[in-house]
């Protein structure tokens, strides 16, 4: 009874990692876009018939067809387990790289530096661990680095826009960005993100009144 006893034990701990494998593939599934969902619907509705024609063959006892069939079968299942596969590859890579960039952006914020190559230089003195992507750390790293430069011209453009629109909230909205882009020639590339800004501190302004 203990011998049956510890090989059910180690048994059950063998098939623990596979259930856990299993629930996390669903787990990955149930949480995809609904795009990918969609992928296995075909290869589903395939099986579904193919296992239909097998139990119907061998009811005949139709034995090319079952031989056929089932080969089709087999090939249907190999489909699903490779877009199944797929889609876990694809969700690991796009966790790694979220998690990659959160890292690489608190860094380049605690350290205050500006210059890309320096950037992935002392991070991957830092984080070894990720020697063997320099050249995504250095996309990465672009990235960031216009996304801080894009959210410094909106803060200053607001801090500017504000004071301006203060000294000149007689006038139309038009005549004040004309004036305003005119004073400051820098806004000229985004003149529809200086008048979205301008209107709605104005409505923002009429609101309060």
């Amino acid at each position: 009874m203990n011998r049956n006893y510890y090989s059910n034990v180690a048994l059950f701990h063998d098939t623990m990692p596979r259930c856990g494998g299993i629930r996390r593939y669903l787990r990955e599934i149930a949480e995809s876009p609904n795009a990918e969902k969609m992928a296995f619907i075909p290869p589903f509705i395939i099986l579904i018939t193919e296992a239909i024609l097998i139990i119907h063959a061998i009811m005949l006892d139709e034995f090319f067809v079952i031989v056929l069939t089932g080969f089709l079968f087999v090939v249907s299942v190999i489909e699903i387990l490779m877009i199944t596969r797929e889609m876990h590859e694809h969700r690991r890579q796009t966790t790694f790289e979220r998690e990659l960039a959160i890292r690489l952006d608190d860094f380049i914020i605690e350290r205050h530096m500006d210059n890309v190559s320096n950037i992935v230089t002392d991070f991957l003195n830092e984080y070894e661990e990720y020697q063997a992507n320099r050249t995504m750390i250095y996309h990465i790293a672009c990235q960031i680095m216009e996304t801080h430069r894009r959210e410094l011209w909106e803060k200053t453009l607001k801090t500017r826009l504000k004071l301006f629109l203060d000294k000149n909230d007689k006038k139309a909205l038009r005549e004040i960005i004309e004036q305003f882009l005119k004073k400051y020639p820098e806004y000229r590339k985004d003149p529809e993100k200086v008048y979205q800004l301008s209107a709605l501190y104005i409505d923002k302004l009429k609101r309060s009144c």
